[in-house]
């Protein structure tokens, strides 16, 4: 399952929970805009349209995945 939204000014964030591991970098670099799900640890998108000043954490989550489960486009 795949989760996409729109983000002021970045593109569109896809987060493929199939390939998350739960490592949680993503919640760490934007937590307002990422979570993990209590049952399983995989990502959620909280805000699937984040503020302009929520950019570079956004960036900063997608490039820390270590699966490579969250892109922007």
């Amino acid at each position: 399952m795949t989760v996409a939204g729109r983000t002021s000014g970045l593109g569109e964030i896809s987060a493929e929970r199939e390939r998350c591991v739960g490592a949680g970098q993503c919640v760490l670099a934007a937590p307002a805009v990422f979570d993990q799900d209590e049952e399983d640890g995989l990502v959620r998108v909280l805000d699937e349209d984040p503020p302009a000043s929520g950019a570079d954490a956004v960036r900063e989550a997608v490039w820390a995945c270590p699966s490579g489960a969250l892109t922007l486009r």
